[in-house]
């Protein structure tokens, strides 16, 4: 019984085996101390190989070669997957904001394989896709750094989630991330204080100008009496 596993492409050395034992001479740097096969269960028609420690460089084609009397042979592709982290978003400006500025949302989430699809929506659930600028960048280890930037104009108590979703993992390498419009201010403060003391001194003035004529009339009254008295 001979078995072999190599690389499609390449034709690299995965493990090999025959007349009994492990054959790894010839074995691909890469794979030495992470693979094996089920020895125990050959006899009965097992193949199977043991990878440990997969990364995603071990992402691709490998073909098996297995011969009792003749040879025959089989491929599968191994696809390699990783959950990345909960996504978090920051805004830009964070404050003094108001209904009409432009701002611009940014979504972040690491240490995930393969590349995610990305989903933005605002509060009553219209996809904004659209408007979004999305970018992959990757560690030594291959895993992905995904940023998705969503450029939008506030309106009042504006509410945006973002969505990654592992297209391999399904629902299994979903996060969800709403912001709020926690910061929008309108009017702003300083308008709002503005208005304050213009509607004060505009009531300062009534009520004085309300005094001044008080006085006035009581002036040309007391004016009025003494003319009398003269009389």
């Amino acid at each position: 019984l001979t078995v072999f596993w190599q690389l499609t492409d390449t034709k690299r050395s995965v493990h090999g085996y025959t007349e009994g034992r492990d054959q790894l001479v010839d074995q691909t740097e890469a794979f030495a101390n992470r693979t094996s096969l089920f020895a125990s269960q050959l006899g009965l028609g097992n193949a199977s190989l043991l990878l440990k420690k997969v990364g995603v460089a071990d992402e691709g084609s490998y073909t098996c070669f297995v011969r009792v009397q003749d040879y025959d042979s089989a491929a599968l592709l191994l696809q390699v997957a990783a959950f990345y982290s909960k996504p978090v978003v920051t805004l830009e400006p964070e404050s003094n904001l108001r209904p009409g500025d432009k701002v611009a949302l940014t979504c972040m989430a690491y240490g995930g394989y393969p590349q995610a699809d990305v989903i933005w929506q605002d509060g009553s659930g219209r996809n904004l896709t659209d408007n979004i600028t999305n970018s992959v960048v990757a560690n030594e280890e291959g895993l992905f750094t995904m940023t998705s930037v969503l450029s939008v104009v506030l309106e009042p108590n504006s509410t945006y989630s973002c969505q990654m979703i592992n297209p391999l993992l399904g629902e299994e390498g979903n996060a969800f991330v709403t912001i709020t419009g926690q910061n929008v201010t309108f009017p702003p403060v300083a308008l709002w204080v503005t208005v304050g003391l213009a509607v004060c001194l505009f009531v300062l003035l009534i009520a004085l100008a309300a005094v001044c004529r008080r006085k006035i009339k009581e002036s040309c009254e007391e004016a009025r009496r003494e003319g009398k008295e003269k009389q």
